[in-house]
């Protein structure tokens, strides 16, 4: 007998059987066990969620002769007949293939006739969306009065592409992607009765590359068993099997590229090569990385939401401490600009180069997150010692005015700021300090200025951090810290920089105007 695939010979015969997908079934069920069958359901969600399974069950159970709390027996002679596809009245159209208004009209010519035998035709429509706009005209007249022994179930993994006539015409079933939990259970459940051991690690990578769909999960289980039949599935040969990356590589490349050692990155790319990984699914694996990465950096407790043992969990916290998150998102924006051009290359290790040379060499860009990456290339410097180029000074109207100047105009400004906004720009630092978190992350790169009516104007160059700060509550509390240092209100105005320029050379910067003897020690 030929070999059949996991994901045919696991496929779910019974309600009991489907994984994820509760809220569908348990609607399902209630219908069928209150006979309140709908005339036509539409299935709609990304592939491998169960979608053509739920509705051949469903199919099952509306003609089972001994239902068992609305799910088929799976014994009677009716139930027996669709589960090998013999069955006159369950009928799969793939509207893929039979997307004509010839194949529709077949299908309303069919229905006049009743069943043979059990009590519904069942038409299931898969990949509807597929349909000519004849086609759905031809369907739409049915669909809405079908005879009363009538079914139809569509499903679509693309549900914008089907006419509103006929979404109001069905009942609509949303099927989520399935957590890596549920597939990790499920493939554990098959791998026992398969008689397969399997290390959990390996189980849970499968789970997480299926990327919420059971079959693909399946499937990739298949592949890796095939490849090590008879052996024992580690993690490290679904890794190879895959083509995949294990996030050791991950963290060690990443730090080269934060060092800006290109020769060390062009080395690691080598190896890549060498043991024959896919560089695609690399570059989409180390995107996810970074994403992980800008996770634990951005959000206190988002360990939580990050599927990794506590060991790369640790050495992620360490990383995190290592880069910005402006750095991190201009990287995530670089690599998943590369994953977008790979698709369609011949020459991926070329553009995968090119990438990791941009991340190391920001001066090659022009952009605002490369301009980051460049002042953190300066500061660096400056902090080791290293020489840098005098520049010349720009004033607060951007005109190219020696740094003399600029001093000249904060002595000037001194005498006209507020007592109570000096006070304030002194204990700017603790300030920040005292403030929540992601507060202190965004506070930390604005510039206290002076508004126009002599209040508190805080510049930030970044639109999210100002939009943040521009909410009610958040700017309450940066209020209501000010008050406790200061001891008085002071009103605060909020201002997100347009100029072009950076905010310390578009607005004065009072921080460098107040006191300027005081020196201020970073956290």
């Amino acid at each position: 007998m030929s070999y059949t695939a996991l994901y045919r010979k696991f496929r779910p015969q019974e309600f009991g059987d489907v994984r994820g997908q509760d809220a569908v079934v348990t609607t399902l069920k209630n219908q069928i066990e209150a006979d309140r069958i709908g005339h036509a359901y539409l299935f709609c969600g990304t592939r491998g969620t169960g979608k053509t399974s739920i509705a051949k069950i469903f199919a099952k159970a509306v003609n089972c002769e001994h239902p068992k709390e609305g799910s088929p027996c799976g014994e009677c002679a009716s139930c027996k007949a669709v589960a090998a596809g013999t069955s006159m009245n369950v009928i799969e159209i793939d509207a893929a293939s039979n997307n004509g208004v010839e194949s529709i009209r077949q299908i309303r010519e069919e229905v006049a006739y009743r069943p043979t035998e059990g009590k519904f035709k069942v038409y299931i429509i898969d990949e509807v969306h597929m349909l000519s706009i004849g086609a759905f005209n031809a369907l739409l007249k049915t669909l809405e009065e079908p005879p009363s022994y009538v079914i139809f179930i569509l499903a679509t993994t693309e549900v914008h592409k089907i006419p509103v006539t006929i979404l109001s015409r069905c009942q609509r079933y949303d099927f989520k992607r399935i957590s890596v939990d549920t597939i990790c259970g499920r493939l554990e459940e098959l791998l026992e009765k398969e008689g397969i051991e399997a290390e959990e690690k390996a189980i849970r990578y499968i789970a997480r590359s299926a990327d919420g769909a059971m079959r693909d999960a399946l499937s990739l289980l298949d592949q890796c068993i095939a490849f090590y039949l008879g052996k024992s599935l580690t993690y490290e040969k679904v890794l190879e099997v895959l083509g995949a990356v294990d996030t050791e590589v991950f963290s060690s490349l990443l730090r080269s590229i934060l060092k800006e050692d290109v020769q060390d990155a062009m080395k690691r790319v080598e190896d890549l090569v060498a043991q024959g990984r896919e560089l695609g699914q690399f570059i989409t694996d180390f995107t996810w990385y970074l994403r992980n990465l800008l996770l634990v950096q951005s959000s206190e407790g988002s360990e939580d939401v990050l599927d990794m043992s506590g060991e790369n969990l640790n050495r992620l916290r360490e990383e995190a401490q290592m880069a910005e998150d402006e750095t991190i998102i201009r990287y995530i924006r670089i690599f998943s600009q590369l994953s977008g051009q790979v698709k369609y290359s011949s020459q991926k290790r070329v553009l995968l180069e090119v990438a990791l040379i941009k991340l190391c060499r920001p001066q090659m860009e022009r952009d605002y997150d490369s301009l980051i990456g460049r002042i953190e290339q300066l500061e660096k410097q400056i902090a080791q010692g290293i020489p840098v180029a005098a520049t010349r000074g720009a004033d607060s109207f951007g005109r190219g005015e020696p740094t003399a100047g600029y001093i000249e105009k904060k002595e000037i400004l001194e005498e006209a700021v507020p007592e109570d906004i000096k006070e304030v720009v002194k204990n700017w630092r603790q300030i920040i300090g005292d403030m929540s978190s992601l507060c202190r992350k965004y506070l930390s790169k604005a510039v206290p200025s002076l508004g126009t009516g002599g209040e508190l104007l805080v510049v930030f160059d970044d639109a999210l951090a100002a939009g943040y700060f521009s909410r009610e509550e958040e700017k309450r509390q940066l209020e209501q810290v000010i008050a406790e240092h200061v001891g008085k209100e002071v009103a605060v105005l909020i201002k997100q920089n347009e100029s072009g320029l950076p905010a310390g050379d578009a607005y004065v910067d009072l921080e460098q105007v107040i006191h300027m003897d005081i020196t201020y020690e970073e956290e």
